[in-house]
């Protein structure tokens, strides 16, 4: 049964709900779970939840777990769509049991609204829109029945088949389940079950005119698959009655369990498919994975791992209370799963030049690095010294404040892995500007000791000007400058963090530069990177994955 039983571990809602089902025998004390995305666009942070529920639950209780491309409506579906939704749930760290596809089972969709209409539970309405809209009422008012709903069986049967042969424009007319036009629920004031809509779809053509309604689809595909729990974000609870009116009215001999719970939502992002699509549109992103968006390949392009992904959404947990996340929570995550995995590297990002006078003309040996303090198996490597490097210009102080322990004129810190270096003289440009730094190196502290037993405080990343790599480093940020963007009426476009990307030349210790696209590394001192695909022999390109610690917290506060 569930590992968190075994361990007494507390449980959510819906684990309860399941354990108690298999602890009874219900569905013959199986497990069928399915993941039911849209191939309309490409997935985001807030599927990730649904994924991990639904195919944690299947591994937890030993069941399985079906992908089920749902594509009812062909308007805005795409093959390009299907496979970035299974590379997704691939890379999530889940294989589906099976993929199916709703446009497989419209045939049998079809049949079963053939018998609705035979049972007296269906008929064929040619109200129009705006008609409707009169006829189905509002919460205080109750609905008029239709005119069709007084159409015999058989006038019914005729005008659905003709429906389907393709004898009728789209709009002229619909399929209504009959149900309860007073009913204090609009949603079960006879819905339409099937349209005209003659759009070629991206599996079959143009073989289909007529395609069913989401909510007479989702129940039946649950069915036909042996779906035991059907799990859905809460908008679906208020359509859960029709749901199992479907399976009632045809007796459906298989009845899946539909359940709810809260999506999630996260800060400074939005996860409305139309607003995604409107940044790629009108180009305030790159595409879809653009490192800052929430989709699930823009995480990835930016170097999330899906271990973190998978931790937030335990952490956050299943409830039934609409929330939103802080996007820290994942940020956490993410520092958490790459520090013990993510090799170290060196590089300067805005860099100061520093010339060693005391350089010896015969060089000196290159010096030992560690390649991940977390895992000793990560073992080490070597970094080239030489007697020009850059330093971080944040690193040096003209008149540095009291407590300051970087480098400043006439004081003295230890370079990451080297030696101790003093600045003895400051450069600067006609404005005033520092241009360079000119230090002495003390041979007898490499590795960071000096033999006199002097302390420095201050240790500061460096690279060997003579030996590193340029690079394109992406600085990525939040892509909203608010919480919860597009609230209150506000345009959500004008909410946009101007600083949510910042490019800079940065330079690489040479085995940072080595890394291929995909490939995640720290860059001590400074934030995880990860190695991007537009990366070239000549200039590697890297994206800010996140940074060392919360710095958005304080921006925020100041």
């Amino acid at each position: 049964m569930a590992e968190a039983i075994e361990k007494n571990e507390p449980v959510d809602f819906i684990r309860e709900i399941v354990i108690n089902d298999v602890k009874n025998g219900k569905h013959g004390g199986q497990v069928v779970t399915r993941f039911p995305p849209e191939p309309n666009g490409y997935l985001h942070i807030g599927h990730a939840k649904a994924i991990c529920l639904d195919f944690g639950i299947a591994q937890e209780f030993n069941g399985k777990c079906n992908l089920r491309m749902d594509d009812t409506n062909p308007t805005k579906e795409d093959t390009e769509y299907v496979d970035s939704i299974i590379n997704d749930v691939r890379w999530l760290g889940f294989e589906p049991a099976a993929v199916y596809y709703a446009s497989d089972y419209f045939d049998r969709m079809y049949e079963c609204a053939v018998e609705l209409i035979k049972r007296g539970k269906a008929y064929v309405c040619t109200l129009s829109n705006e008609e409707w809209e009169e006829y189905k009422g509002n919460l205080n008012v109750p609905g008029r029945e239709s005119p069709g709903r007084s159409r015999s069986i058989e006038e019914n049967l005729d005008l659905f088949t003709r429906m389907k042969a393709g004898e009728f424009a789209d709009g002229a007319m619909v399929l209504r389940a009959k149900i309860d036009m007073a009913s204090p629920n609009i949603n079960m004031r006879d819905p339409v079950i099937y349209r005209i809509r003659r759009i070629t779809h991206f599996r079959h053509g143009d073989k289909y005119c007529i395609y069913p309604m989401y909510d007479f689809a989702h129940p039946l595909e649950d069915a036909f698959e042996g779906v035991t729990h059907s799990l859905c974000t809460l908008e679906f609870e208020i359509h859960r009655p029709l749901y199992d009116w479907v399976l009632e009215a045809l007796d459906y001999p298989h009845r899946p369990q539909q359940i709810e719970f809260s999506r999630l939502n996260l800060t400074n992002t939005v996860m409305s498919k139309r607003k995604l699509l409107q940044l790629v549109k009108e180009n305030h992103v790159s595409n879809w994975d653009d490192p800052r968006m929430p989709t699930i390949c823009g995480m990835r392009r930016r170097g999330v791992p899906a271990a973190a992904i998978r931790k937030m959404c335990k952490i956050v947990g299943i409830t039934k209370f609409d929330g939103i996340t802080d996007a820290a929570v994942l940020e956490h995550c993410i520092r958490e799963e790459l520090n013990a995995v993510a090799p170290r590297f060196m590089a300067v990002l805005d860099p100061l030049k520093v010339t060693i006078t005391n350089f010896p003309a015969e060089g000196v040996p290159e010096l030992d690095a560690v390649n991940n303090p977390e895992d000793p198996a990560a073992g080490s490597r070597k970094l080239p010294f030489s007697g020009t490097l850059y330093i971080d210009r944040a690193d040096f102080m003209l008149e540095p404040p009291k407590g300051y322990f970087r480098l400043a004129p006439g004081a003295e810190v230890r370079l990451r892995y080297g030696y101790f270096i003093r600045c003895n003289e400051v450069v600067q440009d006609a404005d005033g500007n520092v241009t360079e730094l000119k230090c002495t190196f003390d041979p007898e502290t490499r590795g960071g000791n000096a033999p006199d037993g002097r302390k420095v405080k201050g240790t500061i990343h460096w690279v060997s000007a003579e030996h590193a790599k340029a690079a394109e480093v992406r600085l990525y940020d939040r892509l909203f400058s608010v919480e919860q963007p597009g609230t209150d009426g506000v345009d959500f476009l004008t909410q946009l963090n101007p600083d949510s990307k910042k490019v800079v030349t940065g330079y690489l210790e040479p085995a940072a530069a080595r890394l291929n696209p995909g490939d995640v590394a720290q860059f001590e001192r400074v934030g995880y990177f990860a190695c991007d695909p537009d990366s070239t022999a000549d200039l590697p390109v890297f994206n800010r994955t996140v940074t060392l610690k919360d710095s958005w917290s304080k921006q925020q506060k100041k």
